[in-house]
């Protein structure tokens, strides 16, 4: 054990400069740049006396002014050697380290940092068990240089033939490669003895992790070359075969049988065959050749003739389409007579319909249906939210990791050539810099070019025209019109009331009964009960909600099953639904509980289905100023001006003077305001408001209108007659005035709703007037006062938004 005699301590004032990411060892000549404010005054200062400073290392580097307590206490006083003003004016400077320091007191003065610094001085008596320990340490550190890349190896001697065990301790402490913590941890031992013993197990550790280092890196470069020689074994096998007249068959001929087996047209089966060529002849370990495989894998597993027996019977599909799908009696019609043309024809296109219908009305499941129906495989391709048109055709193989297409992965998925493919939510595409989709899908959905389609990963022709298409969509307006004209369009209408019970009935509440595990004896549905869940839980084109609804009370049951016991039942009626539901969520009540003056109920088509719209006018003193509210867009704001100035044209018949609206102000308001409105069939419900506000006289609370109005008075015809109607019905509504033009859509609306409600229809506005206020207008006395009428406007096609 070595030992050392410890001088009395001394207590110096120097100026003090806080440093990162270095720890300073005395004996060692250590440069660095000075370029903080606080830091170059404290090394004026001490240029300016006797060229000593003291210097600690911060405990935080990225900390710009360190506070006293954010500093090591032990540190380093050093004479500055050489000092150097760069241009950017920070100072390069050369310090040498002397001795040890500890942090007795500091204070701030004039701008810089003044350390009460503590210095204690060792020596330390030259013993043998001292030059045991000194040898020791110098042969450690040989070892640690010799394992080390990074130090010379005069560092090395110039450490070896020192004397003295502190300086020997700074200078090793100094060359190791240890973090700032392990080199301030050796800083902060002032007593030599104590630092030789404490660097001896340091190097210890050093040299066991270089030494770990040079294990692991003699095992991989072994491993390398072992890949070398197996890579040169092979080659050689390789050569000694073909010498041979051997060669490396197994692989390739069972590839070639492939590609001869697989039904490939002869240009796709010779690019197949030339790839396997080139495949032959590549190293088996190149980046190449892990293409060229995976290419003429994808070649392969693309199915060339393999087809799906189609199952042509009618009366069975008919079958198959009513047990799965309740009404929709145009869509199955569809799907009937084109499998009676598949009878008749021998190699019929195949078809692309896209059905088009508020969510939940069930279009992604007949498609599902039809392929049952058909005997054909299903796969179904989601495009919501698709921007780039490689995910139709697929990436170039010049690109890493490029894969086909959408498309030609889904055939390979369906494994044959005829299936059932379902492009779902085609609407809801959209495109960027990576291009457009859906002019992608243009050569896909005519029945003209698919036969070619071509993939730019495959990069051969692939024919789709034996598909059977069929894409969905909510809407049509975002669909582009090129895609438009290369698809029959199916419209599917929302369910009426009587049409969501009868497929409650057989199809939701089985199919929840038994998701929730429950049997017949379980729990039952009234009719009642189901027509009560769509009427106050429910407000829907579709049937989802409802569904949900019914889960919903179905888990409840299964609940108290459980609790107690399989002989529990449950009857659900109209009178107990809420017992399970809680509070009903809509009202099945009138749109308006009286007959109000200025208050029109009108109605509206939404992507969802059809719902009610009132329309509000009152009228306020003023300059004639229309006002409109309610989130209105272009083409509704034009319909409320038209309506304003039909109604100034026919101010004798409301029993007011030419120029009533000089002292008037109209305002129009549509309730639900945050709702953006659009569109142009508002314009008679408008009309009303307005003339009913003027005349004083109300409008009747039971009616419905809905229509686009001319300058003239005419009412020009409108869409989604239907969802309208439904949603008329829904809210009990069972008068509606309609225009003409409209009566021959009836066809569409199912019998039953039709006999359920009085349609009016319409062809002018005066009609609307008359049936819609609670009282007639004052009778025209001067026929002469009647406005001439102005030009006939062309009639537009109404464009589906958000509310019309």
């Amino acid at each position: 054990m070595t030992t050392s005699n410890k001088e009395k301590f001394e207590s110096r004032k120097l100026p003090m400069m806080p440093i990162r990411d270095v720890v300073i060892f005395p004996f060692m000549m250590t440069p660095f740049v000075v370029g903080r404010e606080s830091s170059v005054r404290a090394l004026e200062e001490a240029l300016a006396a006797d060229k000593k400073i003291f210097l600690a290392t911060q405990h935080d580097a990225s900390i710009d002014e360190p506070k006293a307590n954010e500093i090591y206490q032990v540190g380093t006083i050093v004479n500055i050697v050489q000092s150097l003003k760069l241009p950017d004016g920070n100072i390069k400077v050369l310090v040498e380290g002397i001795e040890r320091g500890k942090i007795l007191q500091v204070a701030d003065s004039e701008g810089y940092m003044q350390a009460t610094v503590r210095v204690a001085r060792y020596t330390t008596e030259s013993t043998p068990a001292v030059e045991a320990a000194m040898q020791r340490v110098t042969s450690l550190f040989e070892q640690y240089v010799k394992l080390c890349q990074s130090l010379q190896y005069e560092t090395m001697i110039s450490a070896v033939r020192m004397e003295d065990p502190a300086k020997l301790t700074d200078v090793i402490a100094a060359n190791l490669q240890l973090s700032i913590e392990e080199k301030q941890e050796l800083l902060e031992i002032f007593d030599p003895a104590e630092r030789l013993t404490r660097v001896a197990d340091v190097l210890d550790i050093e040299i066991e992790k270089l030494n770990v280092d040079r294990t692991i890196q003699s095992r991989v470069k072994r491993q390398m070359e072992k890949a070398q020689k197996e890579y040169y074994l092979n080659e050689k096998i390789k050569a000694i075969q073909k010498e041979l007249g051997r060669g490396e068959k197994s692989e390739f001929d069972e590839l070639k049988k492939k590609i001869e087996s697989a039904g490939m047209p002869k240009e796709v089966k010779d690019k197949a065959l030339q790839e396997l060529k080139k495949l032959e002849a590549m190293p088996p370990m190149s980046a190449e050749s892990t293409v060229s495989r995976n290419y003429l894998d994808w070649l392969l597993a693309v199915p060339w003739k393999k087809r799906s027996k189609e199952i042509r019977n009618i009366s069975r599909a008919e079958k198959v389409l009513n047990e799965d799908h309740y009404g929709l009696e145009k869509i199955k019609e569809r799907i009937l007579e084109f499998l009676a043309v598949r009878q008749l024809v021998k190699n019929p296109k195949g078809s692309i319909l896209c059905f088009v219908g508020p969510p939940g009305v069930g279009k992604t499941s007949l498609g599902m249906s039809i392929a049952k129906a058909t005997g054909r495989k299903f796969v179904r391709m989601s495009l919501g939210g698709v921007r780039d048109e490689a995910e139709i055709r697929g990436h170039r193989r010049t690109y890493i990791g490029a894969l086909p297409g959408q498309i030609i992965q889904m055939m390979k998925k369906s494994g044959t050539k005829n299936p059932v493919f379902m492009l779902d939510e085609v609407d809801k595409m959209s495109m960027d810099f990576r291009g457009d989709p859906s002019a992608a899908l243009l050569e896909v959905l005519d029945p003209e070019q698919n036969f070619m389609f071509v993939d730019h990963y495959l990069d051969v022709e692939y024919d789709l025209s034996q598909v059977f298409f069929i894409a969905t969509a909510n809407v049509l307006h975002t669909i582009p019109p090129a895609l438009q004209d290369r698809m029959e369009v199916l419209r599917l209408h929302g369910y009426t009331e009587q049409e969501k019970v009868e497929i409650a009935k057989q199809f939701l509440v089985k199919k929840q009964m038994l998701a929730a595990g429950l049997s017949d004896k379980n729990v039952t549905f009234t009719d009642e009960a189901i027509t009560a869940l769509i009427r106050s839980y429910t407000r829907e084109a579709g049937v989802r909600n409802l569904e949900r609804e019914i889960g919903n009370v179905c888990r409840k049951v299964a609940r108290k099953v459980v609790k107690e016991g399989p002989s529990y039942n449950a009857a659900i009626t109209a009178e107990n639904v809420n017992d399970f539901l809680g509070v009903i969520k809509f009202r099945d009540t009138l749109a308006h509980e009286k007959s109000e003056v200025g208050l029109v109920t009108g109605l509206a088509w939404t992507e969802v289905g059809g719902s009610i719209l009132s329309t509000e006018a009152t009228v306020v003193d003023g300059k004639g100023k229309l006002t409109l509210t309610g989130k209105l867009g272009d083409v509704m704001q034009e319909s409320a001006q038209a309506a304003m100035s039909y109604v100034r044209s026919r101010a004798h018949r409301l029993g007011l003077s030419r120029d009533f609206y000089r002292n008037l102000d109209l305002h129009v308001h549509v309730p639900e305001g945050a709702i953006p409105k659009d569109g142009p069939s508002a314009g008679i419900t408008i009309a009303t408001a307005i003339a009913s506000a003027l005349s004083k006289i109300p409008v009747r609370r039971d009616i419905a209108m809905t229509g686009e109005i001319t300058l003239r008075g005419k009412v020009l015809p409108i869409g989604g007659l239907k969802e309208k109607l439904l949603a008329a019905h829904r809210a009990g509504l069972f008068e509606v005035l309609l225009p003409q033009d409209n009566e021959k859509d009836l066809a569409e609306v199912p019998e039953n709703l039709r006999n359920s409600m009085k349609l009016h229809f319409v062809d002018t506005m005066d009609q609307v007037l008359q049936l819609a206020l609670e009282s007639p207008l004052p009778k025209v006395v001067d026929e002469a006062e009647q406005p001439i009428a102005p030009p006939p406007l062309t009639t537009t096609t109404e464009v589906p938004t958000a509310h019309q």
